[in-house]
């Protein structure tokens, strides 16, 4: 909508996952070089975790543009709360294995290890990618560790990445996992963004999408989106999306902190709201009564359910948009009848 007023070329800050617009921080670096070293390698298991929004599956299609097709197969599954046997069927599907409703586990494991094989004699490895890892218990995982024994002349036949937020990183030192860890190379944990990177990731997705400093934005906007959003990149990707929407609603070009707040604020209130029609279960009290924190804040507010309030936020945006170009076209058709009288 905003984007041929202001003459980008793109939407800079959509929030599905774009390997076009990876920023590479310093610890997205450090990570994407971990998940490269692991691929070198060809064996074991690589961990990246992190707080929701902080770009883990940004990182891996990233990698995935990269890879060499010819050599490697790559797949990736997002699991939810899974029994050791349902992720063995989740896998073997991902593989493009069709499964039964009452096979065995004897018979999932012989088939994904027939899989495997074959690929090692076309010449490719399999590179198995699990996001959400968070959610898989403990015996779930010792069936991730019982599959990378499969191999041939002493050569692994499957490598996994595993994607998790923070609580993974506790699952992982669970005493009954400790001959799992013995299989991992590598593991990074993706931290918020610096106050400098917030500016350095907003002007690199700017520039990405086609932008001439228009709208412009001042320092203090930059250090007002970073205190509203704690430098997660999901965040920010919220933050400065709407932001441009209301400096294109309000014909504004030049975006400083009083803007970011007035926006941010918005931003809360209609986030609150769509969690109250959603069914109001993480609904907090505190926004219920419009109170806000010292920073401006809704009192108690969580980003713990963005998925869900993002959700409803770009369908009410979407409802605007075409409220706004309606507005428009009446407008426009008032003024030049009042040219011509």
């Amino acid at each position: 909508m905003y984007e041929a007023y202001f003459n980008l070329d793109r939407k800079p800050f959509q929030l599905s996952p774009d390997p076009r617009f990876f920023f590479g921080s310093r610890i997205h670096k450090r990570a994407l070089a971990y998940l490269r070293y692991g691929l070198s390698q060809g064996e074991g298991f690589i961990a990246i975790t992190g707080d929701v929004g902080t770009g883990k599956t940004t990182l891996v299609r990233t990698l995935f543009q990269d890879l060499p097709q010819e050599e490697l197969f790559a797949t990736q599954i997002v699991t939810t709360q899974l029994h050791a046997d349902d992720l063995l069927r989740m896998v073997a599907i991902a593989f493009g294995l069709e499964v039964a409703e009452n096979e065995t586990k004897a018979s999932l494991l012989h088939r994904i290890e027939g899989f495997l094989v074959e690929k090692a004699r076309e010449g490719r490895r399999v590179l198995l990618v699990i996001d959400e890892a968070q959610n898989l218990p403990p015996h779930a995982l010792e069936e991730l560790r019982m599959l990378s024994n499969f191999q041939v002349s002493g050569r692994p036949l499957l490598q996994s990445f595993l994607l998790g937020q923070n609580q993974f990183r506790r699952t992982l030192q669970l005493p009954e996992l400790e001959q799992f860890r013995q299989r991992f190379l590598a593991a990074c944990h993706l931290t918020p963004l610096s106050e400098e990177e917030t500016r350095d990731y907003i002007l690199y997705r700017l520039e990405n999408a086609g932008w001439r400093q228009d709208p412009a934005l001042g320092d203090d906007a930059f250090a007002e989106i970073q205190a509203r959003t704690g430098g997660i990149p999901r965040r920010i990707n919220s933050l400065a999306d709407r932001l441009l929407l209301y400096a294109f609603l309000e014909e504004r070009h030049a975006i400083d902190a009083g803007v970011v707040e007035t926006v941010a604020r918005e931003l809360d209130a209609e986030l609150s709201a769509a969690c109250d029609d959603a069914g109001g279960a993480d609904a907090d009290p505190g926004l219920e009564r419009g109170l806000y924190d010292a920073q401006g804040r809704p009192a108690g507010y969580s980003w713990g359910h963005i998925d869900l309030r993002v959700s409803a936020l770009e369908s009410r945006i979407q409802t605007l948009e075409r409220t706004v170009f309606r507005e428009l076209a009446i407008l426009r058709r008032a003024v030049k009848q009042l040219l011509k009288e």
